[in-house]
């Protein structure tokens, strides 16, 4: 029986904590959440493929700025709060 090699873990670790892999996973997300939301106001499964073309189409831009600009809020370093003169 031949098996293909195991990757290593710290190689799927790797991947799991890339920016690449997390994007990927919160896109997915938000795809899933328009699909479910579509299907109830239609009243029928709209399928992942309809949702994901509806979502690209409709949403995405908006989704990936807003998600950038929060990124961004998130690395700035916290100012801080200026000392009370006496």
């Amino acid at each position: 029986m031949s098996s293909l090699p195991k990757e290593p873990e710290t190689s799927r670790d790797f991947v799991k904590q890339s920016s690449l892999y997390q994007e990927f996973l919160a896109e997915r997300e938000e795809i899933l959440r328009h699909k479910w939301l579509e299907s109830e106001r239609l009243g029928y499964d709209i399928g992942f493929e309809r949702a994901l073309l509806d979502w690209i189409r409709k949403h995405r831009d908006g989704w990936r700025a807003h998600r950038r600009a929060l990124l961004q809020q998130q690395q700035q370093p916290a100012q801080a709060a200026p000392s009370p003169r006496r």
